[in-house]
């Protein structure tokens, strides 16, 4: 190479300009994939949706103030609509969940195409969109097989479904995988790659969260219903719900759900009904319970003893949590929003920006309190394991039997059948 650039020095001026074109051309590319932040380009800045009716009611007053308003308006807007959602019962929160997921991912994908729209990438949104369906198709099928496993033997078509659903899940991303693979295209391959990242852990992030939220609430509304008012304290409420009900405390929320079959029941599918039903015998974790006060707090409370139902002190841990804790979803936001040089993630909700935006904090709560349930609440569960059971063929059923006979014998907790 240095001898064909010495001789185009010398004289050869075509051959030498074909290589620096070359050469030219190879580090142009090697450019492209090696930017550093500040090429970044920047993303198309959001639009203005805020509602003429808002525009010109709020047009005397200042960019601050205007904000405040439209704010806290739409904030008790969502509030309500939330509680509309709640009493509509669980399946509706369910569809809201997943609604909220699909809307996030599209709010963190639509960056990265943004970001890089110069270079037209193949197939990249259909494929991210691709992925979305396989990730929910096995989060959503394990569910079904988990919770509704009697409605699923009822129906034969769908046994074949739940029976392969692992292999139908791995077979879907496989052929996803290699359209990603057949869609490389030369010189953009590590670009490509970046992209692929991107999508997947934005799938890890937001759909697997989403899933531990849809657990949480089959554990029980009051499950999904803390944590959320937890963070809102922590972040909207600052601005707004704090403003009105600011002097209410947390645990006295908690408190009033625990009185109520519908917040405290886990959610079951009842497949004579084809409904979902929250009716249950309250556990004692949701019952008042007396507690003996150590003495050094009896001298400064003035009692030895005091009334409190198990969930009140759990609840304690939970906006622990939320308020030490949960702020690093925002922080951790906030610093890709300020990599990609957006203010928000979107324009969704006027004064709010996207609905990443409202949960950030959320994902993260959310992932939490699955762990906290499944390492300090969640014991055996007998109508689960009914439910697993009654799948199973009749030699595998009398297989359970009998070893549960033969133990509850040897514990002494039934008497041996007398033989003739």
């Amino acid at each position: 190479m240095s001898e064909l650039r010495k001789r185009g020095a010398g004289g050869d001026h075509e051959t030498a300009n074909l290589i620096d074109k070359d050469v030219d051309g190879e580090d142009r590319f090697a450019e492209l994939d090696l930017r550093t932040d500040s090429d970044i380009p920047e993303v198309v800045p959001p639009t203005d949706r805020t509602p003429e009716i808002f525009k010109k009611a709020l047009s005397g007053l200042s960019s601050r103030w205007k904000n405040w308003w439209i704010r806290g308006i739409l904030t008790l807007a969502m509030i309500t609509a939330f509680a509309l959602i709640i009493y509509m019962g669980s399946f509706m929160l369910m569809l809201l969940v997943m609604s909220i997921q699909v809307k996030c991912f599209h709010e963190i994908i639509t960056i990265g195409y943004r970001v890089y729209r110069s270079y037209e990438l193949p197939w990249f949104r259909t494929l991210s969109w691709y992925f979305l369906l396989c990730v929910n198709y096995f989060f959503y099928g394990e569910t079904v097989a988990d919770y509704f496993a009697t409605f699923v033997q009822r129906r034969e078509q769908l046994q074949f479904l739940i029976r392969y659903h692992r292999f139908i899940s791995f077979t879907l991303y496989l052929a996803g995988f290699c359209l990603f693979v057949l869609s490389l295209v030369k010189r953009h391959y590590r670009l490509q790659f970046y992209m692929f990242a991107w999508s997947h852990v934005t799938l890890l992030i937001i759909v697997t969260q989403s899933h531990l939220v849809i657990q949480n609430l089959f554990e029980g509304m009051i499950w999904f219903l803390v944590p959320i008012s937890s963070v809102v304290c922590n972040d909207i409420a600052a601005y707004i719900f704090g403003f009105f009900f600011g002097r209410t405390p947390l645990i006295k929320v908690a408190t009033l759900l625990a009185q109520y079959q519908y917040f405290v029941c886990p959610v079951e599918y009842n497949s004579e009904t084809n409904r979902f039903v929250t009716e249950c015998e309250p556990s004692e974790l949701f019952q008042l319970q007396k507690y003996s006060i150590p003495p050094l707090l009896q001298v400064v409370l003035g009692r030895e003893t005091v009334n409190l139902c198990p969930f009140q002190m759990h609840s304690i841990a939970l906006s622990t949590f939320a308020s030490l804790i949960g702020p690093f979803g925002g922080f951790f936001a906030s610093g890709f929003k300020r990599a990609f040089k957006i203010k928000d993630f979107a324009d969704t909700i006027p004064g709010h920006g996207g609905i990443m935006d409202r949960c950030d904090c959320q994902y993260l709560m959310s992932t939490f309190v699955h762990v906290y349930i499944t390492s300090f609440i969640r014991g055996p569960n007998p109508s689960k394991l009914l439910k697993q059971l009654l799948v199973l063929q009749p030699e595998q059923q009398l297989n359970v039997y009998k070893t549960l006979k033969t133990h509850l014998i040897e514990k002494g907790i039934l008497q041996p059948s007398l033989r003739g």
